[in-house]
């Protein structure tokens, strides 16, 4: 057995390990259990990284750490996306493990698929950056002046008159099904419109992580190992961040700040560069001033 095989073979039984015993039955994960289950991720892919440092040597362990950390900085970005997603379509709590179970799943695919297929395809489509940073801009924009964004009827969403094109689209859940009969034709669900949306966004993302990952390291092995290991843990992590900006009053500003300034680094990025710590750093000084103001000021403060 080689390396690509035992490690694909490892990563379809952990994809199965989660979805049997962690998560057999969809719950919104607690802050405590989803720092858990992220700290059980980092540390397989520390153990991995430790693993390849005895087996392929110091120069392939480093560049594999090295794109780690870049892809897991990449990743924060999509999972902001993410709860974007999730909150414009209302998404109940105990539906979303499924979605991101699916959603984790698909990124695995496509970014194996890239990977394979090389930087150069990839590079073809550097265009679909412009498109989804002014997307994104224009989301935070609209999430900052719609005021009855909450009360908004979901039928009338672009994306859902989008999928119409292709199927017909119910506004209405029916449990965790993402296709539900409705007089005897099926229609897709909400949480099917959703799956759709964090799939693209992953497929956009992974136009500006591939080039990242190659970048470190011209190992296809390490560029794919790297980039898988730093997906696994992603639904755990997207439950920290969920729970953490749940308990801030003041989220949807700093929300709007960093889906701007995640669509403005896309627009600009043949210009001008952000470095993805940079990145990392400014979406944490966004949450911690959210966080503060929710501590300190009183909603009758800000009105």
């Amino acid at each position: 057995m080689n390396l690509w095989s035992g490690f694909v073979i490892a990563v379809v039984a952990l994809i199965l390990l989660d979805l049997a015993i962690f998560h057999k039955k969809g719950h919104h994960m607690s802050l405590k259990t989803s720092i858990l289950e992220s700290l059980f991720w980092i540390s397989l892919a520390l153990g991995f990284n430790v693993f390849l440092y005895f087996h392929l040597g110091e120069k392939l362990a480093i560049e594999f750490l090295t794109g780690y950390v870049v892809e897991k900085s990449l990743s924060v970005d999509n999972l902001f996306v993410i709860l974007l997603v999730f909150n414009t379509f209302k998404i109940p709590a105990e539906y979303q493990p499924r979605v991101l179970f699916w959603g984790v799943f698909g990124a695995i695919v496509f970014r194996a698929i890239m990977i394979v297929i090389g930087m150069k395809l990839v590079q073809e489509f550097n265009w679909l950056l412009y498109i989804f940073g002014g997307i994104l801009v224009w989301s935070g924009v609209k999430f900052i002046i719609d005021r009855d964004a909450e009360d908004a009827d979901l039928s009338h969403h672009w994306s859902m008159r989008l999928l119409k094109t292709f199927m017909p689209v119910s506004s209405e859940f029916d449990g965790e099904k993402f296709l539900t009969k409705i007089k005897g034709v099926w229609h897709a669900t909400p949480l099917m419109v959703a799956l759709v949306m964090v799939e693209a966004s992953d497929i956009i993302f992974a136009v500006d992580s591939i080039p990242a990952v190659f970048s470190v390291t011209q190992d296809g092995f390490i560029a794919f190992s790297s980039n898988i290991m730093a997906i696994l843990g992603l639904r755990a992590l997207y439950f920290v961040i969920s729970d953490l900006v749940s308990r801030m009053k003041y989220l949807k500003p700093g929300l709007s700040v960093i889906l701007i300034f995640v669509g403005g680094k896309m627009l600009i990025h043949k210009w001008f560069h952000i470095e993805s710590w940079i990145s990392l750093l400014v979406i944490l000084a966004v949450l911690a001033v959210a966080a503060l103001t929710s501590w300190f000021v009183k909603p009758a403060e800000l009105k």
